[in-house]
């Protein structure tokens, strides 16, 4: 079993212009490749877990997310080496969601199906894995799901009721984390 650091998305490796679901939309926050290839170098797997209602809102489809994920994927491998171990996400709201993604899901952050997912395709040791978001929702999936070191960014700062440490985004990396 091998330790993840289990990563939000938007707003914690990229910008979160709001929907973001092109290549054109998609800007690394600063530093974010160097420091995901610190983690992998360091023995994590990286896996990104986000809230993606804008499928089921109808603004992309699944195809337009798996296209912006490959992408992603492209992009960290030739520029920094890195490779993403996963990438999940939850199309599903409970209430501003269209037709079958309008439903109460066990995937939807703060709810931890992503992450046991993850642990399941990749035998994850939780005890020694991290997650790393920007809203409330993701530490309390991450809490949920039994991972061990739990944290949370705002503004690309981490929160003041969380151990300081330097973290992706505007911050220039995660080596206080391990």
């Amino acid at each position: 079993m091998r330790p993840a650091v289990f990563l939000d998305r938007d707003g914690v490796i990229n910008v979160d212009h709001g929907y973001v679901s092109r290549w054109e939309e998609f800007e690394f926050l600063p530093n974010v490749p160097e420091t995901l290839a610190h983690l992998q170098d360091a023995g994590y797997l990286l896996i990104i877990i986000s809230n993606q209602s804008g499928i089921g809102r109808g603004f992309y489809t699944e195809s337009d997310l798996e296209t912006l994920n490959c992408a992603i994927s492209e992009y960290l491998r030739d520029t920094a080496g890195v490779s993403v171990a996963g990438f999940y996400h939850c199309p599903h709201h409970p209430s501003e969601a269209i037709g079958r993604y309008r439903v109460q899901c066990d995937c939807r952050k703060p709810a931890p199906g992503m992450i046991k997912q993850a642990v399941r395709d990749h035998q994850i040791d939780l005890a020694s894995s991290i997650l790393v978001g920007d809203k409330e929702s993701d530490v309390q999936a991450g809490r949920a799901a039994g991972v061990a070191r739990l944290f949370l960014v705002r503004d690309g700062l981490p929160s003041t009721d969380h151990e300081a440490f330097q973290v992706l985004g505007a911050l220039s990396d995660l080596r206080d984390l391990l």
